[in-house]
This record gives C-alpha cells, sequence and structure tokens, in this order.
C-alpha cells in the first residue's frame, strides 16, 4: 500500500517529505508478533494434549521453521524481477510479477484464495472478540464462591458483542492505510504481554497447587476410551491449528512496504530479513512456552479455550486478561483487513477514474476530515461481515474451512514455485527435490486436517448452521 502524500506508484519518496518509518526493525517485528499471536495461541495447550509431550513441541518447532523458510523467500519478492525499482506492495502484486505472463490462470485463483483468506481471519478475530467480550459478563454471572462452581443454568447474550466490535471496527477502519496502525501495533503488542503473562503465570500456579507434578503424556491424546478414528482426526486437527497459527504471508509485503518507503528495496529486504529472524523465533518461543505450561498444568483435560475453562477461578486475572485480548484482536483484526480495502480503492479508482467525484469527495467530521467513498465502503464492510459473524455459524465454519485450505498455497506453494523458477534450480537437483517434498508434506496435512475439519464440523447430526442467541458453557 502506498500513501500518496509522501511516495509515487514506485514508491520513491516525493520531494519535501520523509516517509521513513522510525525503529523499522521493530516496526516490522511488532507487525508480525501482532498478525501471527492471535486466537490460535489459546489453543496451543489443547494442540498439545492431542499430539503429546513429543510430538507437540516437535510440530511447533517443524511448523514454525517451515514459516520461516517461506517468509524469508517470499520477503525476497519485495521488488519486481524486470525493474528493481518497481516495488511489490501487495503478495498478489507479487504473483503478478513473477507468474502472470501466460499464468493467467494462477494468478486469479491466487487473488481468491489471498483474499478470502483476509476474509477468513478478520471474520474470526470478530467471532473470537465478542465470544471473549461475553466471558468477561459469563464468568461474573455463572460463577459463585470463588471455587469454580457454576450456577445452572446459565447463559449471557453474545450478540450485543458482535454489535461492540463492529462499531468498534467502524471507526478504526477509517485509518487510511496500514503504515498509519503503527501506534495501534504498539498498543496491541502491550495487550499481548498483559494477557500471555498472566496466562503463563495462571499455568504456573495451577502446576504449584498440583504438587508441581506435570500433567499429560508422551502419547497423542492420552484418553484410552476415545476411538482411534477420533483421535487420528484430533491429530490432524491439531496439526492444522499449529501450522495455521504462524501463518502472516497474508500481509507480509505489506508489513515491508510499510517500513520500505523512503528506502531502497534492497534495504528494505533486508530490514524485512531481520524483522523475520527476531519476529518467527520469538513467536515460536512463546506459542512452545504458552503450550506447554497448559498442557502441564491442565493435561488432557485441557481445552481449545484455555483461559475460561482451565483458570476460571481466578475472576478479576482473567478479565483483564479476556480485555487485553479483546484489545489486541481489535487491532489484529486491522492488520488483515486493510489489504481488503486497499484492493477494492484500487479496483474503483481503476474502474471510474480518480476524478470521480464520488471517489475524491471529502467531507469533515468534528475536526476529522474523510474520504466519502472509504468511509462508505469500509463501513459497509464491517457492518455485513460483522452481520454474517452474527447470525450465520455456517459462514464462519466455512471460512474455517477454507483458510486450512489457503494454508498450502498461500504460505508455501506460490513462494516456492517463483522461487525455484527464479533462482532456476532443476528440478531433480537436492534443493528442488527438498523443496518439492516439503510442500508436499504440507499438502498432504492440508488435506488431512480440511478432511478432519469436515468430518468433525459438517458432517455431525447436531450441527446448527445458525449462530445461537445465548452464549452458554454451563
Amino acid at each position: 500500500m502506498v500513501d500518496n502524500s509522501s511516495t509515487n506508484n514506485n514508491g520513491q519518496q516525493l520531494p519535501g517529505q520523509d516517509p521513513r518509518v522510525p525503529w523499522p526493525v521493530l516496526t516490522a517485528t511488532g507487525f508480525i508478533l501482532l498478525a501471527v499471536a492471535g486466537p490460535g495461541v489459546l489453543s496451543l495447550a489443547w494442540n498439545m494434549a492431542q499430539l503429546g509431550w513429543i510430538a507437540g513441541p516437535a510440530a511447533i518447532i517443524l511448523f514454525s521453521f517451515l514459516t520461516w523458510i517461506a517468509s524469508i523467500i517470499l520477503c525476497d519478492f519485495y521488488f519486481s524481477p524486470d525493474d528493481p525499482d518497481k516495488r511489490n506492495p501487495a503478495y498478489m502484486d507479487v504473483i503478478r510479477s513473477y507468474l502472470g505472463a501466460g499464468r493467467t490462470a494462477n494468478v486469479k485463483i491466487c487473488w481468491v484464495i489471498q483474499y478470502l483468506n483476509l476474509l477468513v481471519t478478520a471474520s474470526l478475530y470478530t467471532d473470537s472478540a465478542s465470544q471473549m467480550m461475553a466471558d468477561i459478563q459469563w464468568v461474573s454471572k455463572c460463577t459463585k464462591n470463588n471455587n469454580g462452581s457454576f450456577k445452572i443454568p446459565c447463559w449471557v447474550y453474545q450478540k450485543p458483542y458482535f454489535i461492540v466490535f463492529g462499531v468498534t471496527q467502524i471507526l478504526l477502519s477509517q485509518i487510511s492505510d496500514f503504515r498509519r496502525l503503527r501506534w495501534l501495533t504498539l498498543l496491541c503488542f502491550g495487550a499481548f504481554l498483559i494477557y500471555s503473562s498472566i496466562g503463563v503465570g495462571l499455568s504456573l500456579t495451577k502446576i504449584a497447587s498440583n504438587n508441581w507434578s506435570i500433567k499429560g503424556s508422551l502419547e497423542p491424546h492420552g484418553n484410552i476410551n476415545m476411538t482411534r478414528a477420533k483421535k487420528t482426526r484430533l491429530i490432524f486437527n491439531a496439526l492444522g491449528d499449529i501450522a495455521g497459527a504462524f501463518d502472516f504471508s497474508s500481509v507480509l509485503l505489506e508489513i515491508e512496504d510499510t517500513i520500505g518507503r523512503g528506502l531502497p528495496a534492497q534495504e528494505a529486504q533486508k530490514i524485512m530479513r531481520k524483522a523475520i529472524h527476531y519476529g518467527l523465533p520469538a513467536t515460536a518461543c512463546m506459542c512452545l512456552f504458552f503450550g506447554c505450561l497448559g498442557y502441564a498444568a491442565l493435561g488432557e483435560e485441557t481445552t481449545e479455550y484455555i483461559f475460561l475453562y482451565g483458570f476460571y477461578e481466578h475472576h478479576w486475572l482473567l478479565n483483564i486478561a479476556i480485555s487485553a485480548m479483546v484489545l489486541h484482536y481489535a487491532g489484529a483484526y486491522q492488520i488483515f483487513v486493510q489489504p481488503i480495502f486497499a484492493m477494492f480503492e484500487k479496483a474503483a479508482v481503476k474502474r471510474f477514474s480518480p476524478d470521480n467525484e464520488f471517489i475524491k469527495r471529502k467531507i469533515k467530521i468534528w475536526t476529522y476530515e474523510f474520504k466519502l467513498f472509504q468511509l462508505v465502503l469500509r463501513t459497509f464492510f464491517v457492518i455485513v461481515t460483522t452481520l454474517l459473524s452474527m447470525f450465520l455459524a455456517i459462514y464462519l465454519d466455512i471460512l474455517v474451512l477454507i483458510e486450512i485450505l489457503a494454508f498450502w498455497p498461500i504460505v508455501f506453494y506460490f513462494p516456492v514455485k517463483i522461487y525455484i523458477m527464479e533462482k532456476k534450480i532443476p528440478m531433480w537437483s537436492a534443493r528442488g527435490l527438498g523443496l518439492q517434498m516439503i510442500s508436499c508434506g504440507i499438502l498432504i496435512v492440508t488435506i488431512a486436517a480440511a478432511a478432519a475439519n469436515i468430518v468433525d464440523v459438517f458432517l455431525q447430526d447436531s450441527y446448527n448452521p445458525i449462530m445461537p442467541d445465548r452464549y452458554d458453557w454451563s
């Protein structure tokens, strides 16, 4: 995304402007942590429970390493192969630059997958944040005596919290572009430190209350009463969750373009490489630490939402942690919708011309000035996606399935395909065979995780495509 007030279409600085980002490595690392540390972190203990003490940590390390490789490859495609001064500020620009000539099918397929993947993440943040806000009310209303016992029956309405989050996103969506999210990134990173610290502290407290005994088993899911088919599905679900937890490929080029303005493309590439070297290992360590502590504290009893089910007796700490998570998700939502906004706005300018009255018209609300087209488009997008998330469970379930299926092509297939083509790596060389074998392995995991998701969600007799009015976990 390019801020036209300070750069031209090739990302070059205009006279009298300084578009450079202060502390670019730190800023890019913060964007990576914000994009990666999402709802998947909370389910890591549950994923560990499905895989056991050997396969669980190994899967976290393996997929973080594979994502690191793919991210390094992708960040090197920031500038065009034919013109080093021409930049690729978004994932689709890379596909058009390297695979566009004579490969329109690749471009179209990738376009659909890319923007659906962004929509998935934004919608899931909406659902997760509204659920967490409902959790705050549920914890105070449905537990008593600080001993973890429940009032039965007990429920709260979740839909008002969808509206609260939607209104918040309408306001935040008026931030004009990716670059102006830096202040929100710092705020959300602080929120992440708060809730992750609380999670670690509560896990250690739980372990201490168990006389420092470590729960869990070496084998995948130690529940002996579970069928082999069910265990297999849970294993592949867990592998899919862990793989997706590290994915930020859809916004990697936007991050690189944000810190690369006013800098030579090669220097921006070096900065992004450093940020990836810092950000992904830090995220992997955080995921490993968080997942292992949660599993050690709760063992096979851990659930996909560790805070509410594992530590509900600590009401006030839970409220702080959940509030911090909601703040984090509000900022992370913007990371993933800004590329969608940019795509729609660019298409509108191309279709109607920049001089169109509706597109260029500005309005003033209080002391703030907005572009009318952006205000209407972004508000409409947030309202529609919020309403779909609020009323249709099948909308979210289909998006989750799309997210699983999108992992292989977006994260690995297209970057590796371009890398092999640009480096002219022989297909039967050791490096070529190695990359293709890794790609095939990830494809198999992706297909297996998607199949497990279909069986566990859509093929259940009790499946309801409509979102329930009540939020009830008692």
